[in-house]
């Protein structure tokens, strides 16, 4: 273990602890519920961008298709909770790693907002906050849709950041 998860490590499984204790899971339909033998270990505030790139398709039409969140991580304090980008994956400062795949999906209750989604971990790594990790739901989600304007032949290859938040928790084993 390196110097600076022998540090970090403590602090972030004691704040982990913490906040399965005082996090309530929040009310979403049953298509997003994890299974019963899960609870919350964690909950972390979104907030940056999810990206979009202008293609084309087979038929020479064009369409925006999705590349990846990029977006920090931090509790309801305040404090860095990490990152979360491309995969999906969620990257704690202790280094430990999450990746999941979409299980399900629901309308945000905002028209003008990305789903809500539950994930399911294909993958941890790393000593730290996310090694237990086996569920993640996206929720109170703002934004991030792909962009109104049209995709086409003028904006070809186009890169665009859209804003979002979104509430995740992670749910582990009972």
């Amino acid at each position: 273990m390196s110097p600076r998860n022998a540090y970090f490590l403590p602090t972030l499984l004691a704040f982990a602890a913490g906040c399965a204790a005082s996090v309530e899971p929040p009310a979403v339909p049953a298509e997003l519920q994890p299974p019963a033998s899960e609870r919350v270990i964690l909950e972390a505030l979104a907030s940056g961008f999810q990206v979009y790139e202008c293609v084309s398709d087979t038929n020479d039409s064009y369409k925006w298709r999705f590349k990846g969140p990029e977006a920090r991580l931090v509790d309801r304090g305040g404090r860095d909770m990490g990152k979360h980008y491309g995969g999906p994956t969620w990257e704690a400062p202790d280094g430990s790693k999450v990746v999941a795949e979409v299980r399900s999906q629901a309308k945000a209750p905002d028209p003008g907002a990305i789903p809500y989604l539950l994930l399911k971990a294909k993958a941890t790594s790393g000593e730290g906050v996310y090694r237990n990790v086996s569920s993640i739901q996206r929720v109170a989600t703002e934004g991030g849709r792909a962009p109104e304007v049209n995709c086409s032949r003028e904006n070809f290859a186009q890169v665009a950041r859209v804003p979002y938040r979104a509430t995740y928790y992670f749910y582990g084993d009972r």
